[in-house]
């Protein structure tokens, strides 16, 4: 399937964006944890991005967004991974806490690693 065939092209353009944030410690400490925004009315943080993901129904069951939001089995196995690992560490870091808490935990270098094999399938 083509990205010219995904139903909501919107909203793939969302979750490639949150994926991307994911998969950028980088892009995470600077903006998430130290508040440097690009640009001016800009925010975002781990919750947004979870958010995204979340609202996308990628999380719950990737497979299902194959044709909405996802391009292949490929695509939906990788998000699969990454949803795994952002449960693991909600549970162990608990989801009411500080983006620092995340960043910090050693299974989040578990979540940057699983972002960038879905990125490298949603974006070649």
């Amino acid at each position: 399937m083509s990205e010219e065939e995904i139903r909501l092209p919107e909203m793939r353009a969302g979750v490639i964006a949150a994926v991307q944030a994911l998969a950028d410690g980088e892009y995470q400490r600077r903006v998430w944890i130290d508040r440097i925004y690009p640009t001016p009315g800009y925010f975002d943080d781990f919750t947004l991005t979870f958010n995204i993901l979340e609202d996308a129904a990628i999380l719950d069951d990737p497979y299902a967004a194959i044709g909405r939001t996802l391009a292949s089995e490929g695509e939906a196995r990788a998000l699969s991974a990454l949803s795994d690992r952002l449960v693991r560490i909600i549970q162990e870091v608990g989801a009411e806490s500080p983006d620092g808490a995340f960043l910090a935990s050693p299974s989040w270098n578990g979540v940057i690693e699983a972002a960038r094999s879905a990125l490298a399938l949603m974006t070649r």
